[in-house]
């Protein structure tokens, strides 16, 4: 049997984590709190036109930037942020 909760809960927690695929402006959008995690890494087109089409992982790599690390550094500070 599928438990329901479960699953409503697993959906919250997916639409909450930050992901390679969502542009920068759309994580800043839902997250602003993760913005000091862009500027540490030298990201600072946070406020730029490009931040609404550039995913974090194409501005990861155009700066040189180890996108899963990047990506699990902002996990956790929205993780933080919450509790």
């Amino acid at each position: 049997m599928v438990n329901k909760k479960n699953i409503i809960k697993t959906k919250k927690i997916e639409k909450d984590i930050i992901n390679k695929h969502q542009t920068i402006a759309e994580a800043i959008n839902k997250h602003p709190e993760i913005v000091p995690v862009f500027l540490k890494h030298g990201l600072s087109c946070i406020g730029c036109p490009f931040a609404i089409s550039e995913t974090i992982e194409q501005g990861a790599d155009g700066h040189g930037i180890n996108v899963e690390n990047l990506i699990k550094e902002l996990n956790q500070k929205v993780k933080k942020g919450k509790n």
